[in-house]
């Protein structure tokens, strides 16, 4: 599974067209090259669980040089998609240099109630600002709530993971 190369290794108009990348295509690139160093390093520990260490078994010297080959492979193939991310992450970062930072709540659009659009136009006024911080507290404490059940939750999977692990290293 090898991943095509950020900008064509030709000069010309090839050259030109891979650096005029916006920059959300230059996301979803890194973030499918991401997914492959994910997938390229579960490969090499599934490799590694497959290899049997010399313990006196049996000694299979052309599997080990194959699977030692394909590891290395894998480790060469991730070696390159880190060098693509960097680049990724470079030219991203200089694409944005001279954009200015917007607070991500202001990105986040407002759905109105039909309540409050009758209110507002009629009114001419919005809703006054300390109430929109009321609501804000209390959405913050149901989020912390919602991520504190998240967590027990996690640490009860990571728990019950590592009771099966242990269960399995016994009977082997």
């Amino acid at each position: 599974m090898t991943t095509p190369p950020l900008a064509p290794p030709f000069g010309g108009q090839q050259a030109q067209a891979g650096r005029d990348v916006n920059t959300a295509s230059l996301c979803r690139i890194g973030q499918e090259t991401v997914q492959d160093i994910v997938l390229r390093t579960m490969e090499i520990f599934q490799l590694l669980r497959n290899m049997q260490l010399p313990n006196g078994v049996t000694y299979h010297p052309n599997t080990h040089q194959d699977r030692l080959g394909k590891l290395q492979e894998h480790l060469r193939m991730l070696s390159v998609l880190f060098r693509k991310l960097r680049l990724v992450y470079d030219k991203c970062n200089e694409n944005c240099a001279g954009l200015e930072l917007v607070p991500p709540e202001q990105l986040i659009p407002f759905v109105e109630d039909e309540g409050s659009k009758r209110e507002s136009r009629s009114g001419g006024q919005s809703r006054p600002a300390s109430e929109e911080r009321r609501e804000i507290v209390e959405v913050n404490k149901k989020l912390k709530q919602k991520n504190q059940q998240l967590k027990q939750i996690m640490d009860q999977l990571r728990n019950l993971i590592w009771e099966i692990n242990s269960m399995l290293a016994v009977r082997s």
